[in-house]
């Protein structure tokens, strides 16, 4: 049985509900919160994984709780036999910060105390930060797609950071909230123009105009049927992009070797086993910019990972190279073995791919300079004044 185009990925559901019932009626309140089980159910069985903060439970005046986060992690630990025993990656990131542990509900305790000490668990600390907003800046480090409902300037700013980081945002207008922010906001944004593509982009026919008026959540829709489109969504989003720098210039007496390269190792493996989508500006691809240096680099600017093979040695690359490693962007640096480049490409970890071998073989060498610089921090690490 093929895997799930959501196997592995890391889904974050996120909002929050008013306090005014008169604006989120008891009926919404249940209908958001069972969309909620429904979808975290969904996503176990199909091998996801999520990004979960650990915090209080603040209640509203008719004992509804105002957030989803423990009802993920109840539902999650509930059913953690539907999970497939293949399924990969830590299942939940717990994002917590030093007085987490004070404040989790009696309610809770049992769940928490089961979960943390669980291999399936991992806990990423915000340290000494109490604010919020730092919190979500370690909670859109570590997820993959964000899914919000309702919330407030919480919700706007998650939004903005996991778009800065060029993955996909789902808005859900449940009436849990003024339409005026949080994810009443981004969905009316959406619906608007063509904005719906900057919150998310898909493949195959529909479009993500198309798909965002499918996910709407109007009154008489049940939480089954609006966590089916919802799912329907996830599972044609546009995979995480990885952009290519390199040698294009067919004349060029190394492009054979680098084209062979790039199409039976570096694909397969990329986009066959590692779930990324290949972007290659070279003038066969729709344009999206009037300027071919804007497409470059806007498309640079908002991939996920670069691959840069600088075989041939040609100034663009270099260009595009330092612009990578400035944003700090996942940078995976290669070129043709004995390639005369004008710098020493072990002290940033390159790979020198070979042309001899067999196809497995030099699949096997991606695969293993891939796990090992992965995970590299960038170049100039962030240094703030009080850490």
């Amino acid at each position: 049985m093929p895997r799930s185009a959501l196997s592995g990925r890391r889904i974050h559901i996120t909002g929050s509900i008013v306090d005014d019932a008169n604006v989120a009626t008891a009926a919404e309140v249940n209908r958001a919160r069972e969309f909620v089980k429904v979808m975290v159910l969904e996503l176990l069985a199909q091998g996801a994984n999520f990004v979960i903060p650990v915090d209080t439970e603040n209640l509203r005046a008719d004992g509804q709780p105002i957030c989803f986060d423990w009802l993920v992690w109840e539902t999650i630990h509930s059913n953690l036999s539907c999970r497939p025993a293949d399924a990969q990656g830590p299942l939940v990131i717990a994002i917590k910060h030093h007085k987490n542990e004070n404040q989790i509900p009696a309610e809770y305790r049992s769940v928490w105390n089961a979960m943390r000490v669980s291999p399936l668990v991992q806990q990423q600390s915000a340290a000494h930060w109490n604010m919020a907003s730092k919190r979500m800046e370690v909670q859109a480090q570590h997820g993959d797609i964000l899914i919000a409902v309702g919330g407030g300037e919480g919700v706007l700013f998650l939004a903005n950071l996991y778009h800065d980081a060029c993955k996909p945002v789902i808005p859900l207008n449940f009436n849990l909230g003024p339409a005026t922010t949080g994810a009443s906001r981004l969905f009316d944004f959406g619906i608007s123009g063509s904005n719906a593509q900057r919150l998310f982009q898909t493949e195959h026919a529909a479009t993500p105009q198309s798909w965002l008026n499918r996910i709407e959540m109007s009154a008489d829709k049940s939480a089954i049927d609006g966590a089916r489109d919802v799912i329907g969504v996830l599972e044609n989003l546009m995979p995480p992009k990885a952009f290519v720098i390199r040698l294009l210039n067919t004349t060029h007496q190394d492009y054979n070797d680098v084209q062979a390269f790039f199409d039976n190792v570096v694909q397969p493996v990329m986009e066959g086993e590692l779930g990324y989508k290949l972007t290659v500006v070279d003038g066969n691809q729709p344009y999206d910019h009037a300027r071919i240096d804007e497409e470059i680099f806007k498309k640079l600017h908002r991939s996920s990972v670069v691959l840069a093979d600088i075989t041939g040695v040609r100034p663009n690359c270099f260009i595009e190279l330092g612009y990578a490693l400035g944003r700090g962007l996942t940078t995976m640096l290669m070129a043709k073995d004995g390639t005369d480049h004008p710098f020493d490409i072990y002290s940033l970890s390159g790979l020198h791919w070979k042309t001899t071998g067999s196809t497995e073989e030099r699949r096997e060498a991606l695969r293993k300079h891939w796990n090992a610089i992965k995970n590299r921090p960038p170049l100039v690490a962030p240094d703030p004044l009080i850490p």
